[in-house]
């Protein structure tokens, strides 16, 4: 069969690394850059928003004055875990009921900028909100030193390019949490799939649908290597093979794909890369025979890129996982939500999500909208177009951990339709020897 091809460009680049040096600089550089960055955002907003209040700092609030703040909120979490815990005979007395979820209904929120800080109440509710989130507030001081909000200005979906027009059907595949190695890992699932994408499997017709899949993105958590091997002792020397068996296993099944297709190969908490975020690519010598083909690309996590001016933009799943943890919200789908409203990929960085201390940048704002913005190994496969107040349209999808579930995401990137430009979803499930669209 004749695959379809797509032009791609990859925008992974302000994710690098490379060119920073660590001097141990400390957190403290990011959280000014982003602050510096949103509030000129949220300046250019507020005229439209509240033009009759003025913008004050919290050092220059007056008690019962109506103005407007902007800076960056933290959350005082009851539960937060702490390293500091650990020494505390006090420990034991906070249970934590759910140890997914450290949330509290003590928790209370504090806005700081540049001059001081001040502790929020009023139309606010922290559970909706986390540590690192840029965001402007209308309200007044009361005379117990609090800021009354009254109401809330968020950045907002940014910017989006148009969307392309074009006249054919071609699909982007996302899988996550293959975890080969693990327990759960079914090789015949994950077999069924690639024969499934490169046109051995099914009829005319399927073979038809393969033959639109121009890319396939593996969205982190690819391999398990057992935790026995990293309890800080020397590894023996019969299982430092053991330990590589994964990987290798990887590098077949995808070998199997880049002789037939581009794929973007993302890297995950358990994968072997570095666990802050931005995740650097995985080295290319784990890859020994899909490293050989052109169409294999090691990528970044957060990963961007572009596909006939389609523009897609995801992560393997930290980002929301701790989300999860320290607020709440109906699914998942609404955390991603949130983080386009905010602007960032990942406002809890660094506060409880690992992140590389950069100090002149940071790398995790959205400046401009997708179209396709997808999160890796989560619990369920969820999906919803989202659109802005300027027109944006943003296909946001959850990926299902493939182990679990047997289930990959195809998505039909841009669809030429009668009426308007669409992008929509269909998943494929691998279960049992049958695929089921």
């Amino acid at each position: 069969m004749e695959r379809k091809q797509a032009e791609y460009s990859n925008l992974d680049e302000r994710y690098a690394i490379q060119g920073e040096k660590y001097q141990g600089q400390q957190y403290s550089h990011i959280y000014f850059t982003r602050l510096h960055h949103m509030r000129n955002l949220l300046h250019a907003l507020v005229p439209s928003w509240k033009p009759h209040l003025p913008v004050t700092t919290v050092l220059g609030l007056e008690e019962g004055k109506d103005c407007i703040i902007v800076g960056t909120l933290y959350k005082h979490m009851k539960l937060k875990p702490s390293i500091l815990d650990e020494y505390s005979k006090e420990r034991s007395a906070i249970p934590l009921v759910k140890p997914h979820n450290f949330m509290h209904p003590d928790d209370h929120l504090i806005l700081e900028d540049e001059s001081g800080r001040v502790t929020l109440a009023g139309a606010i509710p922290p559970a909706a909100y986390v540590t690192g989130v840029v965001i402007a507030l209308h309200g007044k001081e009361t005379s117990a030193g609090n800021f009354l909000v009254e109401d809330i200005l968020e950045a907002g979906i940014p910017p989006q390019i148009t969307l392309p027009s074009i006249n054919e059907d071609k699909y982007v595949v996302f899988v996550s949490g293959l975890s080969i190695g693990s327990e759960k890992f079914n090789p015949l699932q994950f077999q069924l799939l690639i024969d499934h994408i490169t046109g051995h499997l099914g009829d005319e017709n399927e073979q038809s649908i393969a033959s639109n899949i121009v890319r396939v993105v593996v969205a982190g958590n690819s391999v398990h290597i057992s935790p026995r091997f990293f309890n800080g002792q020397a590894v023996a020397s019969k299982d430092q093979s053991r330990i590589a068996e994964p990987i290798k296993e990887l590098d077949i099944m995808l070998t199997q794909l880049v002789a037939s297709l581009p794929v973007d190969m993302m890297p995950g908490s358990n994968d072997p890369a570095n666990f802050s975020l931005p995740q650097q690519p995985l080295h290319r010598c784990l890859f020994a025979g899909a490293a050989t083909y052109n169409t294999f690309s090691s990528c970044s996590n957060p990963h961007q890129f572009e596909l006939d001016s389609v523009r897609f933009i995801g992560t393997s799943g930290q980002n929301i996982d701790d989300l999860y943890k320290y607020s709440d919200a109906k699914d998942k789908l609404e955390f991603v939500e949130r983080t386009l409203r905010w602007r960032h990929l990942a406002p809890t960085a660094p506060n409880s999500l690992g992140c590389y201390p950069y100090t002149d940048k940071d790398p995790f704002l959205v400046e401009s909208c997708p179209h396709v913005y997808f999160v890796g190994n989560q619990d369920k496969y969820e999906t919803q177009l989202l659109q802005g107040p300027e027109k944006q349209k943003v296909r946001l999808i959850c990926i299902p951990r493939f182990c679990d579930s047997g289930v990959a995401v195809m998505e039909l990137g841009v669809q030429h339709v009668e009426f308007l430009n669409k992008l929509r979803c269909l998943t494929m499930l691998y279960l049992s020897g049958v695929q089921v669209s």
